[in-house]
């Protein structure tokens, strides 16, 4: 499965609701650190059915990032139950990514 674009109509159905592990990446298309994660998260989509993956582009949704209160991106989330369960600020490594989750 590949990532999931998360906008603010299909927040509730895709992430709240969801019945598994939610990891949210929050990026922007000018952010370098961001371009660096987007192959991982990718990577992490396609590997893991047992997770859901979804990217927020905060350029097209600032209140699911003002929500989270992201300051500064990217921003990796894990949610379980509709409930932030992980949260990490700046680049990661697959493997940190997936440590997260």
């Amino acid at each position: 499965m590949s990532a999931l674009n998360i906008t603010k109509n299909n927040f509730q159905s895709e992430v709240i609701n969801s019945d598994k592990p939610v990891l949210l990446d929050f990026w922007a298309p000018w952010c370098g650190p961001c371009r660096m994660v987007v192959p991982i998260i990718d990577e992490i989509a396609a590997e893991r059915s047992d997770i859901k993956v979804g990217k927020v582009n905060v350029d097209e949704e600032p209140e699911l990032a003002s929500q989270f209160g992201v300051m500064s991106i990217p921003t990796l989330v894990v949610m379980k139950n509709g409930k932030i369960t992980n949260q990490a600020m700046g680049a990661r490594s697959k493997q940190a990514i997936l440590a997260m989750l």
